[in-house]
């Protein structure tokens, strides 16, 4: 039977973290979903077309992957993919309290789905989205630290070369 994963995030933007947490989560499971998290309550820098843009150009050569965007419960965005694990990446302990929490509620949800923690690459385990868009906002280099197409439209958005 094959195994279905959805890893959930706002990927705004997608970063060389999140990509090695797909190609780890590609070696468990058949399937996975990348699923880009909108939340009109919040203001993300890019469109969730954007990311999903931006993730499908990173993730070209991968097998086995589909870029969907979605709004609510993550459990019943699992349920409605016929998921049966979601993927959730650890870069240090401050992100295993929150991360943690979700995944009692999530178990809680609905029982029957699992949450897997990975953790990047230790190359990878400062880089975040708010870190690396902060970065660029204010001209600094992030070469290495996203991919090259994700780069150049942070370029693009903070109008700088």
């Amino acid at each position: 039977m094959a195994t279905r994963a959805v890893y959930p995030g706002s990927f705004d933007p997608l970063t060389n973290g999140h990509l090695d947490l797909i190609e780890r989560s590609l070696r468990i499971f058949d399937e996975l979903i990348v699923a880009v998290v909108t939340n009109p309550a919040k203001s993300a820098l890019f469109t969730d077309t954007e990311r999903m843009e931006m993730i499908r150009e990173a993730t070209r050569s991968f097998r086995h992957i589909e870029i969907m965007v979605f709004e609510g419960l993550l459990v019943d965005f699992v349920r409605k993919v016929g998921a049966g694990a979601i993927v959730r990446g650890l870069r240090a302990v401050s992100d295993f309290e929150y991360e943690f929490q979700m995944a009692l509620m999530n178990r809680k949800l609905r029982e029957e789905v699992e949450t897997v923690f990975l953790m990047p690459h230790e190359a990878y385990s400062y880089i975040s989205s708010r870190l690396i868009k902060e970065v660029a906002g204010y001209g600094g280099s992030v070469t290495g630290l996203v991919p090259p197409g994700v780069e150049r439209r942070l370029t693009e958005k903070f109008g700088r070369r």
